[in-house]
């Protein structure tokens, strides 16, 4: 842990460069952080999870998670480019050696951004299996029509991860079957078979609508066979909702300690308000909230870096955790009053950034559909961590009770 602490103590001392006014100003004229995503660079932090062979720095999702949490923390908005981290692990699992060795040391060094995830639709949303994006194979190239939406940092980003039809809908067993992945260049293809639009939001958070329209790119931009990319697309799912989930770690940590200052130096009737249980006790349930949803973020990740399946904890992480960022954005703006309104506070920035991650990339409710159908109902989750005996013995009272039930209904 003490190479984390070196992390985190690295990316706080590099954030102090970039204070909460960079922020606000990029906020007023919708800019790019170029200035910090370099320096980002520069000190290896984008390039973590990509392997030393190939110029990165070779740590795990963790070490990634933290560097966002200490952004988050120190008032920025890693939103902004996150998205490298997340999707590293579909092109180091199922990209060919050809495409690690033509894009990671590039992406590595910074002279090729890897930001754009394009993955929903307008009308599929958030059900992945019903895109109608098709990329249609010709031999050695395909050609791609449809759209994408809600797709962040698309025109701030040399390539992109694109998930796509290769096999209609009505052709395939399963739904999740006939998806594929592509990385493709955009540095040649706008205006020449893609479109972008931007989308105003109530963040800066670059978001845009792509456009293909006959698009031709070349075979070799495949990740892995055809027909597997949603699979391929799942580990970069979990990825995201851990990175996400340690953003809103940070965010807590943000509101906490301004809320925890501002109520120790504001006195009101001759004593800080920090004095008032109405005050300390919001923040205190926002800590105690905050720090529960730290352990399943840290536990969530520790799977992910162990191989373990981690859809169950990447999924309540993700939950507890932007929960636990809104209501602490919430606690920080009632302890401020009016001030909490106010932009040189950049408490209402950071609560309207940190708002979207109840939306986005998963809503609230197809976390707790995921729970429900795939943890609870999907076995008979009270018996896993049961010994055979109290097994046996449990399912012989319950059957008791179902004939008692029948006869009493006779």
């Amino acid at each position: 842990m003490i190479e984390y602490q070196e992390i985190r103590n690295s990316v706080s001392k590099l954030c102090e460069r970039f204070p909460n006014e960079y922020w606000r100003e990029l906020e007023k004229s919708n800019g790019y952080p170029d200035d910090f995503i370099r320096v980002l660079n520069d000190e290896g932090f984008l390039s973590v999870l990509i392997p030393e062979e190939y110029g990165g720095v070779g740590l795990g999702i963790e070490a990634a998670g933290i560097i966002l949490e200490e952004i988050s923390r120190s008032g920025g908005h890693p939103g902004a480019f996150h998205a490298q981290m997340y999707t590293m692990g579909t092109v180091l699992r199922h990209g060919s050696e050809d495409q690690k060795a033509r894009y990671l040391p590039k992406i590595a060094s910074g002279e090729l951004r890897l930001q754009a995830f394009g993955v929903t639709e307008p009308v599929a949303g958030t059900d992945t299996t019903s895109i109608r994006t098709f990329a249609e194979n010709r031999g050695d190239h395909y050609i791609i029509n449809g759209s994408k939406v809600w797709i962040s940092r698309a025109e701030h980003s040399d390539l992109i991860l694109l998930l796509a039809r290769t096999t209609p809908a009505g052709e395939v067993k399963r739904k999740t079957e006939g998806l594929s992945v592509f990385l493709i260049d955009m540095r040649e293809i706008v205006g020449n078979g893609l479109t972008i639009h931007p989308i105003e939001t109530m963040m800066n958070h670059h978001t845009t609508e792509l456009f293909f329209d006959n698009l031709k790119i070349p075979a070799d931009c495949l990740v892995g066979e055809e027909g597997k990319g949603f699979r391929y697309i799942l580990d970069g799912m979990n990825a995201e909702r851990i990175l996400i989930s340690y953003e809103c770690i940070g965010d807590c940590k943000f509101f906490i300690e301004r809320a925890k200052t501002y109520a120790s130096e504001r006195e009101v009737f001759g004593r800080p308000i920090g004095k008032n249980q109405g005050v300390q006790f919001p923040i205190a349930r926002s800590y105690a909230e905050m720090r529960a949803a730290e352990l399943m973020v840290n536990e969530a990740a520790r799977k992910f870096d162990a191989g373990e399946h981690c859809g169950e904890e990447a999924n309540i992480a993700k939950l507890l955790a932007s929960e636990a960022s809104w209501k602490a954005g919430d606690t920080c703006l009632q302890t401020h009053g009016g001030y909490g309104f106010a932009k040189e506070f950049d408490i209402e920035r950071k609560l309207r950034e940190t708002r979207l991650y109840q939306v986005a990339p998963v809503s609230t409710n197809l976390i707790l559909s995921y729970i429900s159908e795939h943890v609870l109902w999907s076995s008979p989750f009270i018996l896993i961590h049961l010994s055979g005996s109290e097994k046996q013995c449990l399912m012989q009272s319950l059957w008791k009770v179902c004939w008692w039930f029948l006869l009493s209904r006779r």
